[in-house]
């Protein structure tokens, strides 16, 4: 790899991390960015792995910078968990990608991984939310981020699509 293209590489990933942030703040300024029911327009972002794993770089620096300026509570564990979730998730998606042929079916495996991994992201609030006197509930924290995670990654699938089949993803960062 050349410095040029190294140097294309994280450049591109600097804007996917910051392009992250931005679709995250009107969400995060309505309430739904963060807690057990988020609608991040940004997650759609998760979708540029499906197209050229270099992208991972990108969207897992833009869920850690958003987690940890702008999330409500539990700043240092949100991102930790989030992105811990957000790599774990994607990492998942980069192994087992080559045994896909097509790039919906790449698309459906990531929007599974992304609302099953969410268990991790309940998982976190039900250990900083719940007290002596009040417990916050599993299952029913895990299968509101589930669905909402599912729902956003659902809808952004074919947006990303249609939008790489004018920008060219994979070849944007090679």
């Amino acid at each position: 790899m050349t410095n040029q293209s190294r140097l294309r590489e994280v450049i591109l990933n600097g804007l996917v991390a910051a392009l992250y942030v931005v679709l995250s703040l009107f969400p995060g300024m309505l309430g739904f960015a963060s807690g057990a029911i988020q609608f991040r327009v940004s997650e759609g972002l998760n979708h540029l792995v499906v197209f050229n794993k270099k992208y991972l770089w990108g969207v897992f620096g833009g869920v850690i910078v958003f987690n940890f300026f702008f999330s409500s509570e539990n700043k240092l564990l949100d991102t930790l968990f989030g992105g811990g979730q957000t790599l774990l998730a994607l990492l998942v998606l980069t192994l087992v990608m080559p045994y896909l042929k097509k790039t919906w079916q790449k698309m459906v495996l990531n929007i599974v991984l992304f609302t099953v991994s969410m268990c991790l992201i309940a998982w976190m609030i039900v250990l900083t939310g719940s007290t002596a006197s009040t417990k916050i509930p599993f299952w029913p924290t895990y299968l509101s981020l589930a669905i909402s995670e599912g729902v956003i990654m659902t809808i952004t699938a074919p947006i990303m699509y249609a939008v790489d089949k004018v920008l060219h993803f994979k070849q944007q960062m090679n």
